[in-house]
């Protein structure tokens, strides 16, 4: 046993780690696209298959054109910078599901949903454009895959004994779990703000980069926090997501410099 644990920490220390792209964080190697996006894919048909679309036309196709725009720049992104193969393995897909929850997701591999219910809170285009922005940077950061690698650690960490046990299958669905969880830990709950507080800036970039207003993302939290007046909430430690406040400033904040980027970027050469 004491052998096994041992050989578990070794494994844990030599994690290879890389560089998420223009916010410069050290992260632990995601889990590659290739054990990731055929289950993404067919999870996000699933849920088409299972979950009523919008029929609104006009909210539809603002959400779906959105998209498209923004991902286009992050694809122009990618493709200037070294990340040909990686542009290439996103199947980007836009669409708004008939919900009253406020709420809006991705999943790895370019697969976004909208809820109608987060609609009044985006308020207008540029609104909409903020949380899209937001989401393609979870898929561009890759943090679904890089939250199934930090779940694969806390695993090999937790139940040391059961290394080498488990059957592939079984590992790979394992892992896909992970993405839904909040995890038992306030460790791994603290990691999941981190990755909010990094797609709002590399969602910040990428709105500007599309041609929209970045000042507007800043404000699509202070709707939010309005809305949710009265109601109680967990506190910061034991949330998920960083409060409304330090939310609103962050992106304030970072404003100045993702205009800056958002510039920068525009101007490279295809």
């Amino acid at each position: 046993m004491k052998k096994i644990i041992q050989i578990t920490l070794l494994a844990i220390f030599l994690i290879e780690c890389t560089t998420v792209p223009i916010t410069g964080r050290k992260r632990i190697t995601p889990v590659k696209d290739e054990n990731v996006l055929p289950a993404s894919f067919a999870q996000y048909k699933g849920f088409l298959e299972k979950n009523k679309l919008s029929k609104d036309e006009k909210a539809t196709n603002q959400v779906k054109e959105i998209g498209v725009r923004i991902s286009k720049a992050v694809d122009h992104f990618m493709r200037n910078n070294g990340m040909q193969k990686e542009a290439d393995s996103y199947k980007w897909e836009f669409n708004l599901v008939e919900d009253k929850t406020v709420n809006a997701w991705a999943l790895p591999g370019g697969k976004v949903v909208f809820y109608t219910g987060i609609l009044p809170i985006c308020d207008n285009e540029d609104g909409v454009a903020a949380v899209m922005g937001h989401e393609i940077a979870h898929a561009f950061a890759k943090h679904g895959q890089e939250r199934m690698r930090q779940g694969q650690i806390q695993a090999l960490g937790g139940i040391a004994v059961a290394i080498g046990t488990s059957g592939e299958n079984k590992e790979k669905q394992q892992i896909w779990n992970t993405v839904y969880g909040v995890g038992s830990t306030v460790g791994m709950l603290a990691y999941s703000r981190e990755h909010e507080s990094e797609a709002d800036k590399l969602g910040l970039v990428f709105m500007i980069m599309a041609g929209y207003n970045g000042e507007e993302a800043a404000e699509v939290w202070v709707r939010m926090s309005e809305k949710s007046k009265g109601k109680k909430s967990p506190p910061v430690i034991l949330s998920t997501h960083p409060s409304n406040e330090s939310r609103i400033k962050a992106l304030r904040d970072y404003l100045p410099e993702a205009k800056r980027l958002a510039a920068q970027f525009n101007a490279q050469k295809n």
